[in-house]
């Protein structure tokens, strides 16, 4: 027994010793790291690759509508499905789908403001009216099964010298033709602005 205690006075006199070893060359790390901190930014600025490294050719340029320009097209398509009594929603997305804006009109139904996201996607990434869209359908029936597009009438492209930038999505009126209507009244918005 006597033995036993010398080993576990043994263990504990190595274990206490390698406890204090590692605080001391934790601390020592510490204090060794506070030092040499004033001199980090320096070297990072010295190694960092500066911004104008990338080439032009190695870039591309893009336009994107503004955020003011997404409500106005998206009020003015709203105020049209109004005067007609349509309770709508419209939705304004920028060329990666990403939504800008979304108007949900008053006693518009639940389905209609994804819908609407879905059309203004499905227009800004094909650059054309999903009233056409539709019809590419019949010879490739599995576009429809690309997520988060949806091919009905409402949904028209936004563009800038010809290059798209954004989508107009209309949900909720009787008829793909009415949604697209009113998508179309928001696009003309910014044509005249």
């Amino acid at each position: 027994m006597s033995a036993h205690r010398q080993h576990t006075r043994g263990t504990r006199l190595l274990t206490g010793a390698l406890v204090a070893a590692a605080l001391g060359a934790g601390t020592f790390g510490a204090v060794s790291a506070t030092a040499s901190t004033p001199n980090a930014p320096e070297r990072a600025r010295t190694t960092a690759a500066p911004a104008s490294a990338v080439a032009e050719r190695d870039t591309h340029r893009t336009r994107h509508l503004t955020a003011d320009a997404a409500a106005r097209a998206a009020q003015a398509a709203l105020k049209a499905a109004r005067e007609d009594g349509r309770r709508v929603t419209v939705a304004v997305v920028d060329r990666n789908g990403n939504t800008i804006a979304v108007l949900r009109g008053d006693g518009a139904g639940p389905q209609s403001y994804q819908s609407a996201e879905r059309k203004a996607y499905t227009a800004a990434s094909w650059n054309a009216p999903t009233s056409e869209l539709v019809k590419r359908l019949e010879s490739t029936p599995n576009l429809k099964d690309i997520p988060g597009t949806l091919f009905l009438g409402g949904g028209v492209p936004v563009a800038a010298d010809g290059t798209p930038i954004a989508g107009i999505g209309v949900a909720g009126a009787p008829s793909g033709a009415l949604d697209e209507e009113y998508a179309r009244a928001g696009a003309a918005v910014l044509a005249t602005d």
